[in-house]
């Protein structure tokens, strides 16, 4: 059986985005600047199976797909395809990334056949928009106080949505932001910074909503990201210097009353399983959290 899976490319987009829009989830990865910008460090191609959308994530000989993106009938057909085409590639069958709602739908179709393993580093933080906005009552008074320490601190600071005149300046903000954070040593964190750099590249071509904070005239963070589905918008990217305090906290909390307040949740990504991330991420008391994990047979 010949499956023939694309690189997403930018003349993709509309395609690729049709199928997200129709069948929507709050799960970062669907979104077409995920899939695009991330594509080339997983490997990850697209095909339309059964009329359903499917990545594939290739490392060396193994792979592993989404759950298809379709209606429910597609959707069964397209994965018997995946499995067949797994066992003629001798290749175990499983799919990445599936969401404890794919999960249900996925024992529908095939009941008692699959078991899914989550990983807590890749679920996604889901926040009420109002809550971030606002950072009311008790429990997010720390945030507060950092937000009134920077205004104190900074009295020369302003928002600005991100635009075409503004990106080049934004551009050597994260050039400097990833010479002070030692990218060049960390793989990771390298990949990361050209998945940003590119974001800024392509940034009107992908569609993306951005902001920046300036303290004195000088861009000290920016942050952007895209609407997920009807009720959610997705946050990708956010640097900011550390050693302008309060910086973080100012540029979410301003991004979110300026470009997100048509939506009711925010959606801000994993915490990779890195402590610190995890411990930032939780203090802003995520109203949901959208486990995600591997489906596979069961033995």
């Amino acid at each position: 059986m010949e499956l023939e899976f694309k690189r997403p490319q930018l003349e993709d987009k509309e395609l690729i985005e049709h199928y997200f829009r129709t069948y929507p989830s709050r799960s970062c990865e669907r979104t077409f600047i995920n899939v695009f910008l991330w594509a080339r460090f997983y490997g990850v191609g697209y095909a339309v199976i059964e009329d359903t959308l499917v990545f594939q994530s290739k490392d060396e000989k193994k792979f592993t797909f989404t759950y298809p993106a379709g209606e429910k009938e597609d959707i069964k057909r397209a994965i018997e395809v995946l499995m067949e085409y797994s066992r003629e590639n001798a290749v175990p069958f499983a799919m990445h990334n599936v969401t404890e709602e794919q999960a249900e739908q996925l024992e529908e179709l095939f009941p008692g056949m699959f078991e899914v393993e989550y990983n807590r580093d890749i679920a996604d933080y889901i926040y009420e928009t109002e809550k971030l906005a606002t950072l009311s009552g008790k429990k997010l008074h720390g945030k507060r106080n950092h937000i009134n320490k920077f205004k104190a601190m900074y009295d020369d600071w302003s928002y600005e949505s991100l635009s075409e005149e503004n990106l080049e300046e934004c551009f050597q903000m994260a050039l400097k932001w990833r010479q002070q954070n030692g990218c060049e040593e960390d793989e990771e964190k390298n990949s990361e910074m050209c998945v940003t750099m590119n974001s800024l590249r392509l940034f009107k071509e992908l569609g993306a909503v951005g902001g920046l904070l300036r303290v004195n005239g000088e861009i000290v963070a920016f942050t952007m990201g895209e609407p997920i589905c009807e009720d959610t918008f997705v946050v990708h990217i956010e640097k900011a210097f550390a050693d302008v305090e309060g910086a973080y906290p100012m540029i979410n909390q301003q991004f979110v009353q300026h470009e997100c307040m048509d939506y009711l949740y925010v959606n801000r990504e994993e915490d990779t399983g890195a402590e610190g991330l995890r411990k930032a991420k939780l203090s802003y008391r995520p109203v949901l959290l959208i486990e995600k994990g591997i489906a596979r047979i069961k033995q």
